[in-house]
């Protein structure tokens, strides 16, 4: 594929900005900050009626049948808009994995709820730090999975969630039916992301892949995640560096702009690189879903994406000096956003491992 977007990708990336920007504003994110368990509703309202939701699923299910890219544009504009849910994301995955590895019988009950967005789902891999750990926090007995998933993101409003467990003797992939499961929700440093952690007692799974298969699908399934939210950080990151510039070439000191000043001008310079290596490395790894190196992309791109938003979001403030710090101009919830999304589908540390296994050949 072409590093450009096509005509009709230019249109999705250019309608979803103006709905984002009409519908999402600051003074509605900031109040989210001080409560555990709330979202921004006008946000998923606008991606259920924009059809945002069925994007890159097929359309036998409700889907639009578009792809990994044209999903990535969505992302990339909720993430300069700082999305209030984290739904987008997590619903995709799960019905990804029931896509590729479910049943009939399970792609019938779930994939149109989640094309819809009327079902949100979520993704619970993790056990502690780890995303993608060898002794998974849950255990799989015949068909009830016991334990507690730590830290899910969108976890306290998911309806069905897919999970990593220890089955007899090797890992499954499992998917859940939350109705009725116990959830209690986690304060974090981002709010808005609705992390839940979800206690499993007997509940009934229904077994998508085991063995060395659930892992790789597992993999699979994060990596997917990991380039949707590359999209969104790529996004942060950019509307940060416009932040910065515009107020680099406005505010002035000592008799002129301080984006006269090479400490200043050569830091947005520098975002500018940033931002475009993520955005190259983002479009790169979207349209390599599917392709036996799709794996390496997405670690690329998740590893750019982390170091854009998270640079972006430190020296946006630095430009902006003390008003940057304060509760009215908002900076601090990219900050917060950034430093949540570098920890979801896993943190640089991984990302890393899994790059370099790719690029020595260890991983076939």
């Amino acid at each position: 594929m072409s590093i450009l977007y096509d005509e009709g990708q230019e249109a999705i990336a250019i309608e979803s900005r103006r709905a984002l920007e009409a519908r999402v504003s600051k003074d509605e994110l900031l109040p989210l900050l001080e409560q555990s368990g709330k979202y921004h509703e006008g946000f998923w309202t606008t991606a259920k009626e924009q059809g945002w939701t069925a994007l890159a699923l097929p359309g036998a299910y409700g889907g639009l049948e578009l792809g990994l890219v044209e999903l990535g544009l969505i992302a990339h504009q909720a993430g300069r808009s700082l999305s209030g849910a984290p739904f987008l994301t997590s619903s995709f995955g799960a019905a990804k994995a029931i896509e590729l590895y479910g049943n009939d019988t399970q792609k019938q009950r779930w994939l149109p709820g989640l094309a819809s967005g009327e079902t949100i789902g979520a993704v619970a891999f993790a056990a502690g730090a780890d995303p993608l750990p060898d002794r998974p926090a849950l255990t799989l007995t015949e068909d009830r999975i016991d334990g507690t998933a730590q830290g899910v993101s969108g976890g306290l409003y998911a309806h069905v969630a897919v999970v990593f467990a220890n089955g007899p003797g090797m890992p499954v992939l499992a998917l859940v039916d939350l109705t009725g499961i116990e959830r209690k929700a986690v304060a974090s440093f981002d709010n808005s992301r609705c992390i839940a952690d979800i206690a499993f007692a007997g509940a009934q799974a229904e077994t998508l892949a085991v063995g060395e298969a659930a892992r790789a699908a597992a993999l699979h399934i994060l990596a997917l995640q990991a380039v949707v939210t590359a999209h969104e950080q790529t996004g942060g990151a950019e509307a940060l560096m416009e932040i910065a510039r515009d107020y680099a070439i406005t505010r002035k000191a000592f008799g002129q702009p301080i984006g006269a000043f090479q400490s200043i001008k050569h830091r947005i310079a520098e975002l500018y690189g940033l931002v475009e290596l993520a955005r190259a490395n983002c479009i790169h790894a979207a349209s390599r879903e599917g392709a036996a190196d799709f794996i390496t992309a997405a670690a690329a791109a998740r590893l750019s994406g982390i170091e854009a938003y998270d640079t972006a979001a430190r020296d946006c403030v630095q430009i902006h000096g003390g008003i940057g710090v304060t509760w009215e101009i908002g900076l601090h919830l990219h900050m917060r956003r950034a430093r949540t999304l570098a920890l979801e589908q896993g943190s640089s540390f991984f990302w890393e491992d899994i790059l370099v296994d790719r690029l020595a050949g260890e991983v076939a």
